[in-house]
């Protein structure tokens, strides 16, 4: 089959591999959209989590050999440690993801656990179902925000990441303010509904949900919080948190991250998908993968979301 591959550092090649062999419990999935993720445009740079030769993808949906239309959650977890067993299977000391430590759906088919796969509604089209893993990520972060009506939250970054938590924050607040630096971006934030759109934030929030995660986001998130506010950082751009203690100390500023969804979260966002606009991608062939790719890691910003078409 064709895939893309991961090859080595900074480099990602369309070419012919063997189609995957299902383990014991799994399915193979035909691809029909994948999402290329910032995080595998920011993780192809050195070798780290992901190690090459390795086909990337986790955001996918597709069709099993008998039919059925599906998204596959791709985090695996245990099932037995403490975490999975209370329900945090997301934070599994042995979890893995597809597409990180297994193969993933950059293919034109990959092998998925079926206690992975959820169905889809049958007006629901395969790209608005490869964005359901970047919702269930806006569905995890927001539920640790825990908004109320009328609370103010501010997004910062209007990547697919910043949008998705924008609107799943507005389904509980009409006072979602989302801030970057791309006039495009924000004119789609806008459209997808937030009340305010900015390139500096300004004022005071209830909730700051960092989807940018640099030094300097991190500092404006809580720089920006009420006393007793929460920020939330799901962004992973970099390490660095040039935040002032004793601010967080003397206002009680609340810090959470945010990392992946639960097995709950995951099924709540294949609903949430129903009742959103999720059509704010690009699609393109696999074949050109390699190409587009390159483009994105080069600072391409007239593409919100990009999809790959097997």
């Amino acid at each position: 089959m064709r895939a893309l591959v991961y090859t080595r550092p900074g480099v990602v090649e369309s070419l012919d591999v063997a189609e995957p062999a299902p383990a014991e419990g799994e399915v193979l999935v035909k691809v029909h959209a994948v999402g290329i993720c910032g995080s595998e445009l920011h993780g192809i740079r050195d070798a780290g989590f992901r190690r090459p030769p390795l086909i990337m993808g986790h955001e996918f949906a597709g069709t099993t050999p008998d039919g059925r239309r599906v998204v596959a959650n791709p985090l695996i977890s245990c099932g037995r440690c403490d975490q999975c067993l209370m329900g945090r299977d997301h934070l599994c000391r042995e979890r893995a993801l597809l597409g990180i430590h297994r193969p993933g759906a950059f293919a034109e088919w990959v092998s998925v656990p079926e206690k992975a796969l959820h169905d889809l509604p049958p007006d629901m089209s395969f790209e608005t179902a490869a964005v359901v893993e970047p919702l269930a990520n806006g569905v995890h972060a927001v539920n640790l925000a825990r908004p109320y009506p009328g609370a103010r939250v501010a997004v910062l970054g209007a990547g697919t990441i910043g949008l998705v938590c924008a609107l799943v924050a507005r389904q509980v607040t009409d006072q979602v303010t989302v801030c970057d630096l791309s006039p495009d971006r924000l004119a789609v934030a806008g459209r997808l509904g937030a009340s305010a759109v900015t390139t500096t934030l300004e004022g005071e929030f209830d909730i700051v949900i960092d989807a940018v995660g640099a030094a300097a986001t991190h500092q404006i998130s809580v720089q920006h919080l009420r006393p007793g506010g929460t920020a939330v950082w799901i962004g992973l751009l970099s390490s660095e948190a040039a935040i002032d203690g004793q601010k967080i100390v003397r206002e009680e500023k609340h810090i959470v991250g945010s990392y992946c969804y639960t097995a709950a979260e995951f099924a709540q966002a294949v609903k949430l998908a129903r009742d959103v606009d999720l059509g704010w991608t690009t699609s393109f062939d696999l074949a050109d993968g390699a190409a587009i790719f390159g483009e994105l890691v080069d600072g391409r910003s007239d593409v919100v979301k990009a999809l790959l078409r097997p």
